[in-house]
């Protein structure tokens, strides 16, 4: 199976190719804009070092979100786009799966994970995992303040949270200040596309319905639409 995958959700651009159970070429550069522009040669970069091309994948798989509005909108557009030229069946990926995947089993041994992602706003993007990776929460927009909610103690909670992600940092004193041992991941903090591969792989069957691509989004955009769109702006009387 070949897989081309990419994320451009968050504060990075990256693209792999995975083939037969493993990742032959990738690319990842850390950037707050510009995947726009730097997507599409970075696919052509990472096609042509896998030796392969669009007509020889079975799949394309993207993050959905939670992330940067624009830059879920750049992701999305160019799987669907490469899917519909390609006939090729498309998955997604959220960023926080993304993140918990990249830190290692070594690292998560007996403490679950939390996921935290800066969202650029006062609140922080957040979902708690196993140690096997298997969902504690839903994810969830949230102050720093308000994580220890997801880490409350109970069924499948390890002896300590182990935080990742570009988020982690504000995240760890928030819940320390709650008296709760965190522990800062060596993880990346934002997803790498061979991590979204990965997982795409695992997760996705040939034999299972299509589904369409949506974004995750855990806010309200910040643009708000006029109470007057559509309409005729009122005509101004005569002046008295």
């Amino acid at each position: 199976m070949r897989i081309l995958s990419f994320d451009t959700a968050t504060s990075a651009c990256s693209a792999a190719v995975w083939e037969d159970g493993r990742i032959v070429a990738k690319r990842f550069e850390p950037m707050s804009r510009g995947q726009s522009e730097r997507l599409m040669p970075m696919v052509r970069e990472v096609l042509s070092e896998a030796g392969t091309d669009f007509p020889d994948l079975d799949l394309i798989a993207v993050t959905t979100g939670p992330g940067a509005f624009t830059g879920l909108r750049i992701g999305l557009a160019a799987a669907r786009g490469m899917a519909l030229a390609g006939d090729l069946a498309c998955f997604g990926v959220t960023t926080l799966d993304a993140v918990a995947a990249g830190v290692s089993e070594h690292e998560r041994q007996k403490a679950n994970v939390l996921v935290v992602l800066d969202s650029k706003r006062a609140e922080v993007y957040a979902q708690a995992f196993r140690s096997d990776l298997r969902p504690l929460s839903e994810a969830q927009a949230l102050l720093p303040a308000d994580l220890a909610a997801l880490t409350a103690n109970g069924e499948g909670y390890g002896e300590r949270v182990l935080v990742a992600g570009d988020g982690a940092g504000q995240a760890v004193e928030a819940l320390k200040d709650k008296g709760i041992e965190a522990v800062l991941s060596t993880a990346p903090g934002v997803p790498d596309a061979a991590t979204v591969a990965a997982i795409a792989a695992e997760r996705w069957s040939p034999d299972q319905p299509a589904e369409p691509l949506r974004p995750l989004y855990l806010r309200p955009p910040d643009a708000k639409a006029s109470k007057n769109v559509g309409g005729i702006r009122p005509r101004k009387g005569p002046s008295s």
